[in-house]
C-alpha cells in the first residue's frame, strides 16, 4: 500500500538562528513540558533543521528527557536535517497529520508547535488545519500555533488544547518599541484579517498601545516597568489576562481567546 501524502502544501521554508526564542522560551514554561517523557514537535521547521535544535537545546536545561520531532512536508528538507538527528532528536517527513518515528509510533505530542506555516495558508484553512493538529495531541497536550518576524522580535501565537482555543499571546522586544500594534502585521492566520474597526482583537491591540502611551514616563526606569504598568492597566481595565504575571516583565502578555477571537 502507498504511503498516504502528507496534509498540507510545502512553505518558502524560511528561518533564522534564534528566531523562535520567544516562543520556546513560553513552551519551556509550560507545565506539561514537566510530564515524564514529554514529545514536543516542531512542525514545518523548513529549509533548515536549526529551530529543532535550538527548541531540543532550550527545552533539555528544563526536561532532559524531553524528545523533539522535526516534521517537514519537504522530503529534501527532511532528508538533510538527518546529519543534526540523534536520540532524542528525530525528523521525519509528513504535515499537519504529524507522524513520528517508529521508534514513538505509540505516543502523541505533548506539545505541537506550528510557526510560520499557516500564514501562507487561506484563513477558511485554518480551522482544518487546527482540528488535525490537535488531534495528534495527548490528553494534557497543547498546540502551539502563531507567526513572528524574521529575526523573533515580534511573536504571537494562540494556545490550543485538544478541543478549543485557549489564550493569545503576544511578545515583544521592548526596546525601541514605537506601539504594541506592530505585532498587527504578524498576527495569526486567523487573526490577521480580523484587525479592523469593531472587531475584538481590533479592540485589544489599541488597548494596548493607549496604555503604552499612558505610560511613556516609566520608560525612564526601563521598558519591561513601562510594559509591566500596561499589563497591569489592561488587567484593571477588565480584560481577562492569563498566565504568570511574572512573565510581563519578558515583553509578553497572554489574553483568554474569547477576548479576541
Amino acid at each position: 500500500m502507498a504511503a498516504k501524502k502528507p496534509t498540507g502544501v510545502v512553505t518558502r521554508g524560511t528561518t533564522n538562528p534564534n528566531r523562535l526564542r520567544r516562543v520556546d522560551r513560553y513552551i519551556a514554561s509550560l507545565a506539561v513540558l514537566r510530564n515524564e517523557q514529554p514529545i514536543v514537535v516542531d512542525l514545518g521547521f523548513g529549509a533548515s533543521p536549526i529551530t529543532a535544535v535550538e527548541l531540543l537545546s532550550r527545552l533539555t536545561k528544563v526536561n532532559p528527557r524531553v524528545q523533539v520531532v522535526g516534521v517537514e512536508i519537504d522530503r529534501e528538507r527532511v532528508e538533510l536535517a538527518q546529519a543534526v538527528a540523534r536520540e532524542n532528536l528525530n525528523f521525519v517527513h509528513g504535515g499537519f497529520e504529524t507522524p513520528f518515528p517508529t521508534s514513538l509510533s505509540n505516543r502523541r505530542a505533548t506539545v505541537l508547535r506550528a510557526f510560520n506555516v499557516l500564514r501562507q495558508y487561506e484563513e477558511a484553512e485554518v480551522s482544518s488545519a487546527w482540528k488535525l493538529m490537535q488531534s495528534r495531541l495527548e490528553e494534557d497536550g497543547l498546540l502551539i500555533e502563531g507567526t513572528c518576524d524574521e529575526i523573533g522580535r515580534l511573536s504571537c501565537w494562540v494556545t490550543l488544547d485538544r478541543t478549543q482555543a485557549l489564550s493569545l499571546t503576544i511578545s515583544l522586544r521592548l526596546r525601541g518599541l514605537d506601539l504594541p500594534s506592530k505585532v498587527a502585521e504578524r498576527l495569526p492566520k486567523v487573526l490577521i484579517h480580523r484587525n479592523i474597526e469593531g472587531e475584538k482583537i481590533h479592540n485589544f491591540l489599541n488597548a494596548l498601545d493607549e496604555a503604552w502611551l499612558k505610560h511613556a514616563p516609566l520608560a525612564v526606569f526601563g521598558a519591561s516597568q513601562r510594559w509591566i504598568a500596561v499589563c497591569k492597566e489592561l488587567r484593571n481595565a477588565g480584560w481577562p489576562l492569563v498566565g504568570d504575571p511574572k512573565r510581563w516583565r519578558l515583553g509578553e502578555i497572554s489574553v483568554a481567546w474569547s477576548a479576541v477571537a
